[in-house]
């Protein structure tokens, strides 16, 4: 990374409040007259630190889950589970069977070559008995798979943090709520969403170096991972249509182009070789019921008065009905989420100012977790690097965190309880609650990201005088008029700054 001076970057204990109280435990905000052109650790030295720390603790946090001896729901109760774990003998990769070929896989090719890349010789060596010398005793195939997994997942982690300083040079600190997102504590190596994650922030990057061919290469590689990069190209095509120059509509036709193709590249060897298991990921996305959590799942689980022998009847009658037709389910699922991009996209297109991509690129997400029928507990990953270059605000992210934290713990006693434990902590309807406290976080989440592209002078990243940061050929931002530093002292931080 290119050092930066001073002049550059804005400082979070001057603009934020929540930064500025809590630098008060070390000092106060920095000095009007400090300099940081001198320092041992630059903002993305200390943001990558920071975010390798975060991962030793997730991987300490899920340490008694490591040698798959789940017994007694210990999985739930110490809320340790991991499908990376499950998953290795679910999908058979301790037999030595390669994804796809030899076994369906439920997720989309990337992540099941992944998979592949890591489990087939950890079974092959640890099987052979070749590694026998070097450890004594026996090995746990699962413990060692987990491990590499892991780590693999930790370094597309700091892939994430390192993408987002470099698209925000003016503002690196921003990438320290990526890093230390409680989210991320808890649920990092759930699962390999920190695969497309990763990719999907090399993408927005390259796309803010105006390098459209490469973003369309990692918008491929990250949708043949998880589908939700995907949704980022709708509203690319439509910020460079607003934009009205002959480079912003061929940029993104290079971007969709060589995306669309990339992502062939991976999946057509696969259908052809293997359809039913290429194809196992969207059969189970379409046959798939209400999931825990979601919108759907608290429309089933309202309480709607008591049937005669006094016990509590739960869910209003269209959602129950909805939750025994999948068919129609997925199709009103679809419908909502429609109507939102539809909204979207007249913010986009008739917005007083060009939305940034970062905004409108966190409002298409968020709709799809809000109105989809599978809101798994690891999507929050997704959300996070979203949110950052959306609004990079610490309190309202922290206040959505909490939220998060919240519903992560009751689901595993949700989970306990139905798995046939006897005792939970908490009540069935307390998981509920948690849901609804999720829901709604993310949903004023994005109404304060709707109400800054409505009024775009509450906009934190704008008001340092720029457009665009991460919008490549979308940004308008001026060259620079002078070389002072702008201090802006945290008393004249608007209120809006929730």
């Amino acid at each position: 990374m290119t050092e930066r001076t001073d002049v550059d970057i804005v400082l979070p204990s001057h603009r934020d409040p929540v930064v500025a109280g809590l630098s008060g435990a070390v000092g106060g905000p920095l000095g009007r007259h400090a300099t940081l052109r001198r320092r041992f650790w630059t903002p993305l030295q200390v943001i990558l630190l920071l975010t390798t720390l975060v991962f030793a603790f997730n991987w300490v946090q899920k340490s008694p889950c490591r040698d798959g001896a789940w017994e007694n729901y210990d999985q739930y109760r110490n809320a340790c589970y991991t499908d990376v774990l499950a998953l290795y003998y679910a999908e058979e990769l301790n037999k030595g069977y390669v994804p796809y070929l030899d076994h369906d896989v439920e997720y989309p090719v990337l992540t099941g070559i992944m998979m592949g890349v890591i489990g087939l010789p950890v079974h092959a060596l640890i099987s052979s008995g070749a590694v026998d010398a070097l450890t004594p005793g026996n090995i746990n195939e699962g413990t060692v798979f987990y491990d590499l997994t892991a780590l693999a997942l930790a370094g597309f982690g700091l892939v994430t943090a390192w993408a987002v300083v470099r698209t925000r040079e003016r503002r690196p600190w921003d990438g320290a709520i990526v890093a230390l997102a409680p989210a991320v504590f808890v649920t990092a190596t759930v699962n390999w969403d920190y695969l497309a994650i990763a990719l999907t922030a090399l993408a927005i990057l390259a796309w803010s170096r105006k390098r459209a061919g490469w973003a369309g290469v990692f918008f491929g590689l990250a949708t043949a991972a998880k589908f939700y990069p995907l949704l980022i190209l709708g509203p690319l095509v439509l910020l460079c249509f607003r934009r009205r120059t002959a480079e912003a509509r061929l940029s993104a036709l290079v971007t969709v182009s060589t995306g669309v193709f990339t992502w062939l590249v991976i999946n057509v060897p696969f259908a052809i070789m293997a359809p039913d298991g290429w194809s196992r990921f969207f059969r189970l996305s379409s046959e798939r019921p209400i999931d825990w959590g979601t919108f759907w799942y608290i429309g089933t689980h309202i309480p709607v008065g008591r049937d005669a022998e006094g016990k509590p009847e739960l869910g209003l009658p269209p959602f129950v009905w909805l939750g025994e037709h999948i068919p129609a389910l997925n199709t009103v699922a679809w419908l909502t989420f429609t109507l939102c991009c539809i909204g979207i996209a007249a913010l986009v297109l008739f917005a007083k100012r060009r939305p940034r991509l970062g905004q409108v690129a966190f409002l298409v997400v968020a709709a799809f977790l809000l109105t989809n029928k599978v809101w798994s507990q690891q999507f929050v990953l997704w959300l996070i690097p979203l949110a950052v270059l959306a609004r990079p605000k610490w309190r309202a992210i922290l206040i959505w965190q909490a939220a998060e934290l919240a519903y992560f713990f009751s689901f595993y006693q949700i989970l306990i309880r139905v798995s046939g434990g006897k005792t939970t902590v908490l009540p069935e309807a307390a998981f509920t609650l948690a849901s609804i406290g999720r829901w709604v976080s993310v949903a004023v989440l994005c109404g304060l990201v709707i109400r800054e592209i409505l009024r775009p002078e509450l906009d934190v990243v704008r008001r340092d005088g720029v457009d665009d940061p991460e919008g490549g050929v979308l940004d308008e931002t001026p060259p620079p008029r002078s070389p002072k530093v702008e201090q802006h002292p945290v008393a004249a931080v608007a209120a809006s700054d929730v």
